[in-house]
Formats: structure tokens, sequence, C-alpha cells
């Protein structure tokens, strides 16, 4: 069990430290699946990117595991607005495919439950 443990850390931290960095990297296309409602979504992604990397590193660290995945629990819920968006707009985004979108609101399902998993008991080596 705890070679699993392990395992879903690694693919959490994969998940939010690429994630993260690519905020930065490709701000443009993630400033495109912001919401228009969402005001100042260069900040929106700027910071959430930040969110990303805080919670990849500290799900690393044993004091901070569980605080890091409840934060990046509550950010995956507060990004879900934007793959909603792409849902329901798919016009906007001819470069992905529908079925794309929809598998994203279930890989967030799927995520939200491999964080809580991975991030509740200690994981000792």
């Amino acid at each position: 069990m705890k070679q699993f443990k392990w395992l879903g850390l690694a693919i959490v931290f994969a998940w939010f430290f690429i994630g993260g960095v690519a905020h930065f990297t490709s701000s443009d296309m993630f400033v495109r699946i912001v919401p228009p409602y969402v005001p100042y979504a260069l900040a929106v992604v700027y910071v959430s990117g930040v969110l990303e990397l805080l919670g990849a590193i500290g799900i690393w660290i044993p004091r901070t595991r569980t605080w890091a995945g409840n934060g990046l629990i509550a950010l995956t819920i507060c990004v879900t607005p934007a793959n909603i968006y792409m849902w329901m707009n798919p016009h906007l985004f001819s470069n992905i495919s529908e079925t794309i979108l929809v598998v994203r609101l279930i890989v967030q399902i799927v995520l939200i439950a491999c964080i809580w998993w991975s991030t509740r008991e200690p994981v000792t080596a």
C-alpha cells in the first residue's frame, strides 16, 4: 500500500508542478480558458500557477502534506469553472476534441480523489 501512496504523491506532484510551470511558460493559453466573468485573468493564471507549485512542493514535506493536499483540492475545485467554460464553449477551443473536454472534467474528480487519498496519512520510507 505504501508504494501506491508514493505513486499517488508522484502523480499529484507531476500534475501540479508541470501545470504550475506551464502557467508561466504558456500563460496565453491559460488566459484563454479563464471564463470572461473572472476579472484579471492574467493575474489569476499567475496566482494559480504559484499555488500549484507551492502545493506540489508541499505534499513532499510530511508536516505540510495534508495542508498542501487540502489546498490542492480547493485549487482544483476553484479552477473547475475554467474546465466547464471550455466544455460549454467547444467552438472556442476547436483544437481540442469535445471528448477531451468531457474527459478533463472526469479527470478532475479522479485527481481530487488521488490528492485526498495520497495526502491523508503520512507516507514513510
